[in-house]
Formats: C-alpha cells, sequence, structure tokens
C-alpha cells in the first residue's frame, strides 16, 4: 500500500485570517507562495472557483511566513512588480533589443 493522506480536515483561508488576526486579502497574498507540500490547497466545490485552504501544518508554515513578510512588507510589492512586468505586452522596440 502506498503513503496515506492523513489530512482530517482543513481550515479556510478565512477562517485562519480570523483565527490569526490578519487582513484576509493580505494573507492570501502571503500564503501564494505556499504549495501542497507546505499544507496550502484548494477546496472546490459545484460552481465554485474554489477557496484556499490550510492543513495544521500548512497553518504553522504560514505563521513563518507572515513573520517573514512582516520584517519585510515590501515582499510583496516586488512581487507584484515582477508579475506586472512579465504580464505587460511586448512592443515592437523590445522585440528589437
Amino acid at each position: 500500500m502506498g503513503p496515506v493522506n492523513k489530512v482530517s480536515h482543513v481550515f479556510t483561508l478565512g477562517h485562519v485570517a480570523e483565527m490569526l488576526g490578519e487582513d484576509e486579502e493580505w494573507l492570501f497574498e502571503v500564503a501564494e507562495e505556499m504549495d501542497p507540500e507546505d499544507g496550502q490547497l484548494w477546496v472546490v466545490g459545484i460552481g465554485e472557483d474554489g477557496v484556499m485552504a490550510f492543513t495544521d501544518d500548512g497553518i504553522e508554515n504560514l505563521k513563518e511566513l507572515i513573520a517573514i513578510h512582516k520584517d519585510d512588507p515590501s515582499i510583496i510589492e516586488k512581487r507584484r512588480q515582477v508579475l506586472a512586468a512579465m504580464m505587460k505586452p511586448k512592443t515592437e522596440e523590445s522585440d528589437k533589443v
């Protein structure tokens, strides 16, 4: 028998934000750095886009990320700038470079 998933419950982003006393939108941006291996996953229902959720270990990992982001609040803005640059359409001039 292969590995057994031992996750029996998860906590939604909104619930975790309330538990930790953090803004949900800010917490979403912090948690975007996490992967399923870190305990962050998506719960999807019928007709829904899905909601971010966390395992118990995921909440602990998220707490570490929160501390990192509070020590350096510019991390999110830097990521936004990189993503915006990646999404910016190429101009003819930039194609020549």
